[in-house]
C-alpha cells in the first residue's frame, strides 16, 4: 500500500472536524489528525509532520492567521488551505499573502475539497523538489539504470526488489565508484514510498560542524549566521526515503544521535527544545568496514546493528567483468552527442576488459565519455582511450595462441655481430614483452612504464605482428 499523506484539520466547530476526519480517513490515502483551536495546533506542529493543514480563519484563543505564520516559519512546505464561513477578497488575499495554498468557504463541496488537498500535495512536492535542486548534497542528479547481466548484478537486483516491500533499514556496501546509489534508488522505486521523496546525502561531504543541522535542521539563532530556521533533510524526506551515503565516515559526535533517530524517528533541531517525528526509510551505504571500524573503535557496535539490518553487497568492477561490453554500451548511448552513433573497436574493448578498474563503473564511464570526445572517427580505438595503469593490478588475459601464431623467434641484440638502432633495439624489447605477458597490450604497458595508448602507437610504428585481439 502506498504511503499515506498526513493531514491536520484545526477548526473549533467540533461536528465538521469529526466528519471532516471521517470522510478523508475512509480514502486510504490520508492518515488525519485534529485539533480544535490554534494552541492546540501549534502543539501538534510542534511534534509532527503534516504534508496539508486544514485550517480555519477565526477561532478562540489563537486565530488561523497566527497558526499560519507559524507554519510559514516552522514548516513551509506545509501546504495551508483556509476555511472560513467568513469569506471575503481581503481574508482571502491576506491568508495567500502569508503563503497559504488556497481559500475554501464552508460549507464546502467535499469533491472540490479533495481535489484542491490533491493540488496542495503536488505543490508541495515541488516544493521538496526545488529545495532539493538548491541544496543538492549530493552533486547531480544520477542515471537510475542498473546495467549488467551477470549473476552478481542479476541476484543483487533480485534481493533489492524483495526488501523494497519493507520498511527494514538497509545497508549496502561495496567500493567507491559501484553504484551504491544506484542500487537505494532502485530499491525506493519498487517500494511504496515510490511517490515520496528520496532524499541523498553524502555525510563524507559535510563538515561535522555542518553534519547535524543538515541533517536534523536548526533554529533561529542556534548558531551565528543563523537567520531562520531550516528544515533537515530527514523533514524533507518525511514519508519517503533518506539515503545517507558514506555512512562509515560520520563522526562519533553525531553517531549517537543518529542511532537515537533509528530507534525513534524522534529528533530535535540544532538550537531546538521541541521534540519531532517523522516517518522515513533509512537506506545506508559505506565503501569501509564497519566491523573493523566498530573493533576499532571509530564507529559503534550499536549503530552498526541497527544499520545492518538487511545487508546489500556490490562486488567491485574487475570481479565481473561479463558487464563491462553492456555498460560500455550503455555509456555510449548516454554521453554520445554524435551521428551516427560511435562504437568501440574490438582491441579497445579488449584493453577495457583486461582493465582492473580501481575506480569501478564510476572510471569506466570517464573513461568512455573521454574517448567519446578524443575519438576523431565513428570508431574508438585503443589509442583514444586514457587509463591510469598506475592504479590497477592488471591481471594477464588468459588466451590461446590466436589464429595459428606461433611464437616468433625473437633476434636478440648483437645475436649475429650486428649493430641495432635504438629504434630497433625498442623493437625487439617491445616484442619480447608482448610475447611475454600472452600479447597484453595493458599489462605490457604496465611493465614498460608507458600507457597503453603510446604502446598501440609504438606496435603500429614498427609493424609488430599481434595475435588478433
Amino acid at each position: 500500500m502506498a504511503q499515506q499523506y498526513n493531514i491536520l484539520i484545526v477548526d473549533d466547530e467540533r461536528a465538521l472536524v469529526h466528519l471532516l476526519q471521517a470522510e478523508l480517513s475512509s480514502t486510504d490515502r490520508f492518515e488525519v489528525d485534529i485539533a480544535l483551536d490554534g494552541a492546540e495546533a501549534i502543539n501538534k506542529l510542534q511534534s509532527h509532520i503534516y504534508d496539508v493543514v486544514l485550517l480555519d480563519v477565526k477561532m478562540p484563543r489563537v486565530g488561523g492567521m497566527e497558526v499560519l505564520k507559524f507554519l510559514q516559519e516552522q514548516s513551509p512546505q506545509t501546504q495551508v488551505i483556509m476555511l472560513t464561513n467568513y469569506a471575503s477578497v481581503k481574508t482571502a488575499i491576506e491568508s495567500i499573502k502569508l503563503g497559504a495554498y488556497d481559500f475554501i468557504a464552508k460549507p464546502y463541496d467535499y469533491d472540490e475539497l479533495i481535489a484542491t488537498i490533491e493540488r496542495a500535495i503536488e505543490r508541495r512536492r515541488l516544493f521538496i523538489d526545488n529545495e532539493l535542486m538548491k541544496n543538492r548534497l549530493y552533486g547531480k542528479q544520477k542515471d537510475s539504470s542498473i546495467v549488467g547481466n551477470s549473476k552478481a548484478i542479476v541476484d543483487l537486483i533480485e534481493r533489492s526488489r524483495k526488501v523494497a516491500d519493507t520498511d527494514s533499514i538497509v545497508l549496502i556496501q561495496g567500493a567507491s565508484g559501484t553504484g551504491k546509489e544506484l542500487v537505494a534508488d532502485l530499491i525506493h522505486r519498487a517500494s511504496p514510498r515510490a511517490d515520496r521523496p528520496f532524499v541523498a546525502m553524502n555525510c563524507a561531504s559535510i563538515p561535522d560542524s555542518l553534519l547535524e543541522s543538515e541533517l536534523f535542521g536548526h533554529e533561529r539563532g542556534a548558531f551565528t549566521n543563523a537567520y531562520t530556521s531550516k528544515q533537515g533533510l530527514v523533514e524533507i524526506a518525511q514519508g519517503g526515503t533518506l539515503f545517507l551515503d558514506e555512512v562509515g565516515d560520520i563522526s562519533q559526535t553525531i553517531q549517537p544521535k543518529l542511532l537515537r533517530f533509528l530507534e525513534t524517528g524522534e529528533f530535535r533541531k540544532v538550537g531546538g527544545t521541541n521534540t519531532l517525528k517523522v516517518n522515513v526509510r533509512i537506506i545506508s551505504a559505506t565503501n569501509k568496514d564497519l566491523q573493523v571500524e566498530a573493533k576499532e573503535g571509530r564507529f559503534r557496535e550499536d549503530l552498526l546493528y541497527r544499520l545492518n539490518v538487511i545487508t546489500l553487497y556490490i562486488p567491485p568492477l574487475k570481479d565481473r567483468k561479463e558487464d563491462i561490453p553492456l555498460l560500455v554500451d550503455h555509456f555510449l548511448n548516454k554521453h554520445n552527442r554524435t551521428k551516427p552513433q560511435k562504437k568501440i573497436s574490438a582491441e579497445a574493448m579488449d584493453i577495457l576488459l583486461t582493465h582492473d578498474w580501481p575506480g569501478n563503473v564510476r572510471e569506466l564511464e570517464h573513461v568512455v565519455e573521454g574517448a567519446i570526445i578524443l575519438s576523431s572517427s565513428e570508431v574508438i580505438e585503443p589509442e583514444d582511450l586514457t587509463l591510469n595503469t598506475n592504479l590497477s593490478e592488471t591481471k594477464k588475459p588468459k588466451r590461446e595462441k590466436a589464429n595459428g601464431i606461433q611464437e616468433q623467434k625473437i633476434q636478440t641484440p648483437y645475436e649475429d655481430g650486428d649493430i641495432l638502432s635504438l629504434e630497433e633495439l625498442e623493437k625487439i624489447h617491445i616484442q619480447k614483452v608482448l610475447q611475454q605477458n600472452d600479447w597484453s597490450r595493458v599489462k605490457t604497458a604496465h611493465d614498460l612504464g608507458i600507457t597503453p595508448k603510446t604502446l598501440y602507437l609504438k606496435i603500429k610504428r614498427y609493424g609488430i605482428e599481434t595475435p588478433s585481439q
